[in-house]
């Protein structure tokens, strides 16, 4: 009897494996008619038009493809980009749900659906040839006994990294895997991550994106990558075994690896924005397929975008294909891929339906009630060019918090009646969360990231140094909060080295010894600098990549003892917010003057005092004593009773601190901290 062809279906979107085939379905409602273009080796094209039709999906089996071919869509439609509508069948596009992309653009006319020079004219030029092409790739892999590691937040600590940069330069990591996944899951760069204590790897983007032309043309790359177009597709870039689709097999046996170290893997995705623009854009993918389901239009005129990212669009979540779309990215990366989390670009952006964030958003209500995703971390950069979102996010989600970075910086920088508010970060922001019942784990803490001065130009530069980006030192952010004392760059002057070592220990002993979810940015426990440069989004040179030649060994064994302390004793990482003294409740805090006496409402004001004490418990553990001091002079601390044995030092910024037991007074120097223990 012989075997019944098989039936195509419209769901799952893109290609799915078929006997003697794929069936290919894609999504729009504005189409004519859509091919799927098959590409040999030698560039022979070969299209097949998808016949089926059910509701807004166009669909057909495509017999003879199968794991490896590489082919892109032709769609069919009206051409009327005043209203919004842009197909373009002398285009070729990127499937929306591909696996995988192999190649890149060739920057010209050809990619562009619009004549450059009157945007309203269709362009006839064909783009094939000058686009990458999807691969379909075999979805089996033997993923043996892996398992999610499932750290609590309340253990995690996560290490933001980037692919390329961490092993493009490491000594252990052989030279033919260096700046790739396998090199990330090399046995070398796993045993940085565990020594080093940290529990998640949070990855700079590695969905598909594009190589900017404007950059290309002043010789530069995107080495940060928000500039996504392939939502399912690993980078292709950072693969060892080439972007003909064994980058799939490749990112997996990354995850892989790192989770049987105990490490998770968080993703940092762009679902708010695309590579295609603006009006002025290429068409490489959504902008021809269905331009007004993928993208915002501006009400009244809808030739243009409207753009609350910065980058000429914004995804239209208030549309159950763009929002289908997500979903599907979301669920593949975590049962296809086994990530455990994921940090949203922009986030309050795909909050914005109507144009306001809104906590009940769809975006956020399909998150909240679907059972795949429920399992992993949820972590939203909650602001976007039109709005700052801190705090407005779910009870299930972590944020980053920028009032962490800025109110931390801020405080050791000596800027004046900070200590409230810095007392409210140290302890997990309960001005931002407890209201609405949040825990500190709420709250991801930095005080740098990949967008800003690195920890080491922090406290080594007061000005930006963005020269080598082409834009004449106007990119990037001013920073005035920068601890450097007025000495540019780096000196052979002991004195200014060692006030900026320091810096650099406070200001990591604050993020690691708060309440909430500390991230650290990759390379700052090394001493890493970029030479000022605190916008290198273009630099794919040494200016990005981690120097291992010159690693800060007395920073990294600090970040390591300080990472220990936090993991071994709960004091130093609570769950809830903290009580105060004999209430009925596991972990207590004490927050005090130098002098060890009780604020008063004039204390949290007074401009000049920069000194504090937090004494930390958690019941039946070990308990330690904070001392800040941000002062330009050595203050006197007088030191509460211990609640366990005598005081003993546990770290301190300042390598001369002593502490000879029992205590009742200790001199903190200028610009530095001490922790004190008191074990159980």
């Amino acid at each position: 009897m012989t075997a019944a062809a098989p039936r195509s279906l419209p769901y799952p979107l893109g290609a799915t494996l078929v006997d003697g085939g794929v069936d290919m379905a894609v999504y729009s409602e504005t189409a004519d008619s859509i091919e799927f273009c098959v590409f040999d080796e030698d560039g022979t094209e070969t299209r097949t038009p998808l016949t089926k039709r059910t509701g807004h999906v166009f669909h057909g089996i495509v017999p003879g493809a199968g794991v490896g071919t590489r082919y892109g869509l032709r769609v069919h439609g009206p051409w009327d980009p005043a209203n919004g509508v842009r197909h373009n069948p002398n285009k070729l596009l990127l499937d929306p749900h591909a696996t995988a992309v192999s190649g890149e653009y060739t920057w010209g006319q050809e990619v562009f659906g619009h004549d450059q020079q009157n945007p309203l004219e269709l362009d006839t030029s064909d783009s094939a040839g000058h686009t990458p092409l999807c691969v379909i790739t075999d979805p089996a892999f033997d993923w043996a006994d892996d398992a999610a590691p499932l750290t609590p937040l309340a253990e995690s600590v996560i290490y933001e990294v980037h692919v390329k940069g961490f092993t493009q330069t490491h000594p252990d990591v052989p030279e033919d895997i260096r700046g790739t996944y396998a090199g990330l899951a090399s046995p070398a760069a796993i045993k940085h991550f565990t020594d080093l204590g940290v529990t998640a790897v949070e990855l700079i983007p590695v969905q598909q994106f594009v190589q900017d032309s404007h950059l290309e043309e002043k010789g530069l790359r995107n080495y940060w990558g928000y500039n996504t177009i392939g939502f399912f597709a690993p980078h292709g870039d950072y693969a060892a075994a080439g972007d003909t689709g064994a980058q799939v097999a490749e990112f997996k046996e990354m995850v892989k690896a790192l989770h049987a170290a105990g490490l998770e893997v968080i993703l940092d995705v762009v679902y708010n924005h695309t590579a295609e623009g603006n009006h002025m854009g290429p068409t490489l993918s959504f902008k021809g397929i269905d331009n007004e389901a993928y993208y915002r239009l501006v009400e009244g005129d809808r030739g243009n975008y409207f753009d609350t990212t910065g980058t000429g669009n914004s995804v239209n979540v208030s549309h159950p294909a763009a929002l289908g779309l997500i979903m599907d990215s979301l669920r593949y990366w975590v049962t296809e891929m086994h990530v455990d989390g994921f940090r949203f670009d922009l986030a309050t952006t795909l909050t914005r339906q109507g144009g306001d964030a809104d906590l009940h958003s769809a975006f956020l209500t399909l998150i909240q009630q679907d059972p795949v995703l429920a399992p992993v971390k949820m972590i939203a950069e909650p602001w976007d060019t039109a709005g700052y979102q801190v705090g407005g996010f779910p009870a299930d989600w972590s944020e980053w918090n920028g009032k962490f970075r800025d109110d931390v910086r801020g405080f050791w920088h000596g800027n004046a009646s900070l200590l409230s508010t810095l007392s409210q970060r140290v302890l997990g922001s309960p001005d931002v969360y407890e209201a609405d019942r949040r825990s500190p784990l709420s709250s991801v803490n930095f005080v740098t990231a990949h967008d800003g001065f690195t920890l080491a130009d922090l406290t080594m530069y007061d000005e930006k140094h963005n020269e080598a980006n082409g834009e004449d030192n106007n990119d990037g952010e001013s920073d005035n909060q920068s601890t450097n004392n007025g000495v540019e760059g780096p000196t052979d002057d002991a004195e200014v080295n060692e006030r900026r070592d320091r810096m650099r220990r406070n200001l990591l002993a604050t993020l690691l010894l708060s309440a909430g979810v500390p991230m650290i940015l990759g390379g700052d426990e090394l001493g890493r600098s970029q030479g000022g440069n605190n916008n290198a989004y273009c630099q794919d040179d040494e200016i990005s990549w981690y120097d291992w030649a010159n690693t800060d060994t007395g920073l990294l064994d600090f970040t390591r003892t300080l990472l220990e302390l936090r993991r071994e004793n709960p004091a130093l990482r609570p769950a809830w917010f903290r009580q105060a003294p004999g209430a009925d409740a596991t972990d207590t805090v004490r927050v005090l003057r130098a002098d060890a006496e009780e604020f008063t409402d004039e204390d949290w004001t007074d401009d000049d005092a920069h000194a504090i004490t937090f004494v930390l418990e958690h019941a039946g553990e070990d308990a330690f004593a904070l001392l800040l001091n941000a002062a330009a002079n050595g203050v006197e601390f007088t030191i509460p009773d211990a609640p366990n044995t005598e005081w003993e030092l546990a770290a301190s910024s300042d390598p001369d601190q002593q502490v000879t037991a029992p205590v009742s007074t200790l001199i903190v120097r200028d610009g530095s901290f001490t922790l004190l223990r008191s074990r159980r």
